[in-house]
């Protein structure tokens, strides 16, 4: 007996719908950057950039204060706010002590401020530490800045978010208020998510 085509479509309806669904939730797991991460950019964080093919996380090595050699692989596992800066760049000074009080929040096995210092020496990043009082961030230097080059970073300041396995979720291509009720949220929510 054959089967009208109305029939065939109401029977192949709920079966499409449960496809589009699965579709739509994957994807949005492949893209963290998709999804509701997009709803946080408003207010102080307007200006966040989800893009859709992200360069690779950088496994360009630095340094910190102690000389010690460091990866963004290192931090695998935690929520990472990446954040590339030097002290002769006028709005990323003004970042470094909203940056040290978001470290000092949530700072911890979940989430990590990595603060990099572009500077020639790590003496000017050292000194600008001290005379600014940041004593949660940890000290950071590479000077060849592959590592902005290899994040596409046009400018300083650059801030990118990445989730627990170092995939971008999100970039701030300039300097942000990041004391800010919507900068904390978007951080909670990163947090929560991964």
């Amino acid at each position: 007996m054959r089967m009208s085509p109305l029939k065939a479509g109401l029977i192949a309806l709920p079966v499409i719908g449960i496809g589009l669904f699965l579709y739509v939730v994957f994807a949005a797991m492949d893209n963290p950057q998709h999804g509701a991460f997009t709803d946080y950019a408003r207010g102080e964080m307007s200006q966040l950039q989800f893009l859709d093919n992200p360069p690779a996380r950088s496994a360009t090595p630095f340094v910190d204060g102690e000389g010690e050699t460091h990866r963004l692989s290192d931090f695998d596992g935690q929520v990472v706010l990446l954040n590339l800066w030097a002290t002769w760049c006028a709005p990323c000074v003004v970042e470094m002590p909203m940056l040290d009080a978001l470290q000092q929040e949530f700072g911890g096995e979940d989430f990590q401020v990595v603060t990099i210092s572009l500077d020639r020496s790590i003496e000017e990043p050292r000194e600008f530490y001290a005379d600014n009082g940041l004593t949660h961030l940890p000290l950071f230097h590479e000077n060849t800045f592959a590592i902005a080059t290899e994040a596409q970073a046009r400018g300083l300041p650059m801030t990118i978010l990445y989730n627990r396995r170092g995939m971008e979720i999100a970039r701030m291509p300039r300097d942000a208020d990041w004391s800010s009720d919507e900068a904390r949220a978007l951080i909670r929510a990163a947090i929560a998510r991964e």
